[in-house]
């Protein structure tokens, strides 16, 4: 090579490497932060300013990539996926806002003495988001995670959550997100105040009659097989900015639930059945004054219970505006005579939906007692202005169109209510 060509080699390498030397600071950390976390270090062979780069990021996720990694490598033990955990932590520097850890079922951990040194660092160093996927054996929260008072999120996976007796809350929480956590059973009666929370999920969760929480702001609720989360629900349910309710799979039903200024309410099947079983289907304890928004999930109308379960809660909501069934549901034991004959008496619902503007239906099969029920509906209806019904996938063209003709053939007490569907118009 000559000279020349020499010299023109050394200035372009020397560009590069003024380029990423001098590359603008405000872009540099949210690059790093979109890439996988061992690509970020990678970082460091940039040049000598980018040696130490990655040890400012302000997000960590060793999450299912992260381990997938190890994985393909065939370097996926216990030691290995530790050791360089640990090593990446003690070498940050500053605030660290973000933390995703996922612990795959690869991983066989005899202790989570590691974990809990990491969930130490995170403690002090400002952490406002917090993941937690564990497969392993379930993981205890360590109390170093209670004293991080500027967390917003926190999402956890197979952990226990059982905070020290002298633990008053977070102040800062915004989003909970549980999936088969246990609250132990040493909390007692200590209300935990979360007075920023907004939106909260749980799942499969265990002891949470045991998780007493004060949460004033809370919009959003999710409660999913849950069985023991009837006080609790109870209790939220009666913050004045709750606006939408899911609540699936309890063991039992939540008698005085509806003290609420306003919501949309989301129940499955077994809620209703449950509802039935408390020996008052025909009101409820109160009556529900503001719920503006109903849905009926996993229901059948093969089965008596939840049919009337579902009509207790109309019954009950005069400001009802909006109503949904969905992922309708026949099962073996369902009874379709039995059901349509409750529909066809005249006590079934003896009372008008005034505020009822909108339904929607899917999956709709066009059985006897769904014919009914939609036929009710129109007849009590008196404001109603869209009824919408969606045919099950597979039913076929002559099916759809039996099924609108029946339906075009009922009273309306609405001159505005018009049926739409994917052949009804």
């Amino acid at each position: 090579m000559d000279n020349h060509h020499k010299r023109r080699h050394v200035t372009s390498s020397a560009d590069d490497d003024d380029i990423i030397t001098n590359f603008p600071e405000d872009l540099i950390n949210p690059i790093l932060e979109r890439l996988p976390i061992k690509d970020a270090v990678r970082t460091s062979v940039l040049s000598k300013k980018w040696r130490y780069r990655w040890t400012t990021m302000k997000s960590l996720a060793f999450d299912n990539h992260f381990s997938q990694q190890f994985l393909n490598i065939g370097a996926f033990s216990c030691y290995g996926f530790v050791r360089v955990i640990s090593q990446i932590m003690i070498k940050h520097q500053g605030p660290i806002l973000k933390f995703v850890l996922h612990i795959p079922k690869e991983i066989v951990l005899d202790s989570f003495q590691q974990v809990d040194l990491w969930m130490l660092i995170l403690s002090r160093n400002n952490v406002r988001e917090l993941h937690i996927v564990n497969f392993n054996q379930f993981y205890q929260i360590p109390t170093s995670v209670f004293s991080c008072r500027e967390l917003r999120v926190l999402g956890l996976y197979r952990c226990i959550l059982n905070p020290p007796l002298e633990f008053q809350g977070f102040p800062n929480l915004e989003v909970i997100s549980l999936l088969c956590v246990d609250f132990g059973a040493s909390l007692g009666g200590t209300v935990i105040n979360l007075p920023q929370l907004k939106r909260f999920k749980l799942y499969s969760c265990r002891n949470v009659n045991n998780f007493n929480i004060k949460a004033e702001k809370l919009q959003y609720l999710r409660v999913t097989g849950c069985p023991d989360a009837n006080a609790m629900i109870l209790q939220l349910l009666h913050s004045e900015h709750l606006n939408a309710v899911y609540i699936r799979r309890l063991s039992k039903s939540v008698k005085d639930f509806i003290q609420v200024k306003r919501f949309s309410f989301i129940v499955d099947g077994y809620f209703l059945k449950i509802l039935a079983a408390e020996k008052f289907p025909d009101s409820l304890p109160h009556v529900v004054q503001c719920l503006q928004e109903l849905e009926f999930t996993s229901f059948s109308f093969g089965d008596l219970n939840q049919l009337q379960g579902a009509l207790c809660m109309l019954r009950n909501s005069p400001n009802l505006k909006g109503l949904r069934v969905t992922h309708m549901l026949m099962g073996q034991e369902a009874d379709l005579q039995l059901t349509s004959n409750y529909l066809e008496s005249p006590e079934c619902l003896d009372q008008t939906l005034l505020m009822l503007q909108t339904v929607e239906m899917t999956s709709f099969e066009g059985s006897r007692p769904e014919l009914l029920f939609v036929k009710l509906l129109l007849d009590c209806s008196p404001h109603l202005e869209n009824m919408i019904i969606q045919p099950k996938s597979t039913i076929d063209a002559e099916k759809r169109l039996n099924i609108a003709k029946d339906v075009l053939m009922f009273p309306r007490a609405s001159p505005k209510a018009k049926v739409v569907g994917a052949i009804i118009l």
